[in-house]
């Protein structure tokens, strides 16, 4: 019996059946057609919806998907491997690199690809010839191989007759030569017959893991329970992710055919994955980082763990950072002075690690600081650890004006000259005269400076040692937007603000500014455009995103929006730390908890005025900003030229805490932001040591430019 329903075609009534339940006498075969008959338009529309039904229903079998799906699996894995070994015999990668390099009008990169694949065709020649040489000699080496080792066994057996006093000694090895190559024989011939019967399978086999490996079944044939998804964002992994956040350009671009052009594969680096990809006309990299909760989804991240960017020199790339799974849930390491060591005010203290493990360095001179964020979520714990390093220097002073009643502070009173808590009237003027005696200071220490001659343009360790005035100092303006928004000192503060940040770059006077409110009304635009180092702990929203790190710069992927308060406390994005966009770093936290007795910021304090007072013996300082460049001009040492493999080994040998997770990427980029370029010999890139030379020098002169633009 027919399974049979009512669909109405063209006005009328149709009988609708499915196609999986006709019975024999119904079906196509079974039915002669007497004469043809003129197709009727709703007709053939009900036999395609028929059809379409099928498939549907098909493709929700499970036998049906399974079958579908191991078998693109196979067909994927064989096209797969069948480009790679093509590959690796032709020049068809280089012929694809070139294309490409040609359609992006990248002359240089094309040459590069060029020469590459002139190189290959010259080896794969030499090895052809090779094996052609080889086939002729390979006779006459197995004569002269077999003559030779038939006489060494034949001599063996003289020696060991003689021995034996036995002629039948003689031949003694060549029997056992014998013996052993029918053994081997017999054994060859047990192992061959299953061999040979497993190859093909093994074949299928390897073939398979590769399609399952890159996923080359479709999608409605996948595992019901799965996706596909991979914790490792490889470079598969990463389309998959693109291709599914839901933007149109993109989605076009991947359907036409999309060949993407991958600027750094995924590469190893830290605690997470790094990767450069050429976006396709039409996407920018903002709307990838709008999506980037999507994103961080689809790599089975939390969006706190994926970071989508621009380059500033390489526009329509995105650069795409995603950390290790539960890379922010672990615990920071601590502090490394908190039980030893001294710092220098001039080669900056500790304050947090990156995402990639590397220690940041918090600058003093010659930096200021705006951190901000949340209530709770840990912009205490990186300005106590500044802090903490700065006076751990014994010539710096400390003040600190908190525009509240808070505890954070207390502990550090002893070595502080001033604390001052409250957001009463006398507390916010007692900020407001401290701005005017900097502004103030700032005049007399560049009167000074001109004074102590011999051509110094700035502060020094020297200079400091030598007169008291020019001691280091580090002024911290906690809550401050209660000063910047006060009805009656508050225009005033941002404009003395604004003049002593202009100023104080080259007096060794360093200002830090605390709010847990950064909009346009509570910080002076002023103030941040001349903040040096700004830290955004979680925020509320890009507003307040924008007020700390800089204009556009939650729209170009850099927020602190994704920070979840609670969750990632001690997290924060950061600009000024380095050379790169940004950081996502976690602060040191040195706690203190009195309630559960534990307080490890008084010792450090101790220590800190043992230094202070001359109790205790001074101390050669324990950190100090590493300079890439110095590094690498050490290791070249007298050369001229070096590869850049070779200085990327000498560089890990040279410090390998810095240096373990570079790649040729990272070295490139710091070459190429000194100016030092490509330096291409023989087709092989090299690190030159006078370009090195060059740029250290244009980088002292840059500062002495600075410095008498600020003056």
């Amino acid at each position: 019996m027919t399974d049979t329903t009512t669909e109405r075609v063209n006005g009328h009534a149709e009988p609708k059946v499915s196609l999986l339940k006709l019975a024999p006498e119904h079906s196509p075969a079974a039915t002669a057609a007497p004469a043809p008959e003129k197709p009727q338009p709703g007709r053939r529309r009900v036999r395609i919806d028929h059809l379409r039904r099928v498939v549907v229903e098909a493709r929700e079998h499970d036998t049906y998907r399974i079958i579908v799906r191991h078998g693109s699996y196979l067909v994927g894995g064989a096209r797969i491997l069948t480009r790679r070994t093509w590959d690796a015999r032709t020049t068809a990668r280089h012929e694809r690199f070139m294309r490409a390099a040609e359609a992006a009008g990248q002359e240089d990169v094309a040459r590069d690809w060029e020469q590459r694949a002139y190189i290959f065709r010259q080896s794969r020649h030499r090895r052809r010839m090779e094996l052609l040489q080889l086939a002729i000699n390979a006779p006459k080496a197995l004569f002269m191989g077999a003559v030779a080792g038939a006489g060494g066994l034949l001599m063996i057996g003289i020696m060991l007759a003689w021995a034996n006093h036995d002629v039948h000694d003689v031949v003694t090895p060549l029997a056992a030569a014998v013996s052993f190559v029918a053994w081997v024989a017999f054994l060859a011939g047990v192992i061959w017959d299953p061999l040979l019967t497993a190859l093909p399978w093994l074949a299928l086999a390897g073939m398979w893991a590769v399609g399952r490996h890159r996923q080359t079944a479709p999608t409605w044939a996948l595992p019901v329970g799965g996706d596909g998804r991979d914790v490792i964002p490889d470079e598969g992994a990463i389309l998959r992710a693109l291709g599914n956040l839901g933007i149109a350009p993109l989605n076009k671009a991947i359907k036409d055919g999309w060949q993407p052009r991958w600027e750094q594969p995924t590469t190893r680096s830290g605690n997470g994955w790094h990767t450069q990809l050429q976006l396709p006309m039409g996407v920018t990299v903002e709307m990838i980082a709008a999506k980037k909760s999507v994103l961080a989804h689809n790599l089975l991240r939390k969006p706190v763990e994926v970071w989508p960017t621009e380059p500033p020199k390489q526009p329509g790339v995105l650069d795409l950072w995603v950390a290790d799974q539960g890379s922010l849930s672990g615990v920071v390491p601590p502090w490394p002075l908190l039980t030893e060591g001294v710092t220098d005010y001039f080669r900056g203290v500790p304050v947090a690690v990156s995402q990639r493990g590397e220690a940041i360095i918090g600058k003093l001179m010659a930096a200021n600081y705006m951190v901000g964020g949340i209530m709770g979520s840990g912009k205490s714990s990186l300005v106590i650890a500044l802090l903490l390093g700065a006076i751990l220097d014994p010539l710096v002073i400390v003040e600190a004006y908190v525009m509240a009643y808070n505890t954070d502070y207390d502990p550090l009173r002893p070595r502080l000259r001033t604390l001052v808590k409250g957001d009463d009237d006398e507390d916010i003027k007692a900020a407001l005269d401290a701005l005017r005696d900097l502004r103030d200071e700032v005049t007399t220490r560049g009167k000074l400076l001109e004074e102590l001659g011999d051509g110094a343009t700035k502060v020094t360790r020297e200079l400091a040692l030598k007169d008291p005035r020019m001691r280091p100092k580090v002024v911290v303006f906690d809550e401050c937007h209660e000063l910047f928004m006060h009805r009656e000192y508050g225009k005033e503060a941002a404009e003395l603000a604004i003049k002593v940040m202009k100023k104080a770059r080259k007096t060794a006077i360093t200002l830090v500014w605390v709010t847990v409110s950064p909009t346009a009304d509570s910080l002076p635009r002023d103030v941040t455009r001349n903040t040096s180092h700004r830290v955004a702990f979680a925020v509320g929203d890009h507003v307040a995103n924008d007020g700390l790190l800089g204009s556009g710069k939650h729209k170009a992927g850099v927020t602190a929006t994704t920070l979840i308060p609670g969750e990632d406390v001690g997290t924060a994005v950061t600009v000024g730390f380095s050379s790169k966009p940004f950081e996502v770093v976690r602060a040191h936290y040195v706690a203190r908890d009195p309630d559960k007795g534990i307080d490890q910021v008084t010792p450090v304090v101790e220590r800190a005025m043992a230094l202070y007072d001359g109790s205790a013996a001074p101390q050669a300082p324990a950190f100090e900003p590493v300079d890439h460049l110095a590094d690498i001009l050490a290791v070249l040492g007298l050369e001229a030229k070096l590869r850049t493999q070779d200085v990327i080994h000498r560089l890990r040998d040279h410090n390998p805490a810095e240096y373990d997770g570079w790649s040729f990427r990272d070295l490139a980029r710091v070459l190429d932001d000194c100016g030092h370029g490509e330096y291409k010999t023989g087709g092989v890139m090299h690190v030159s040591r006078q370009r090195l030379l060059d740029a250290l020098a244009d980088r002292a002169a840059d500062a002495v430019e600075d410095e008498e633009d600020d003056i």
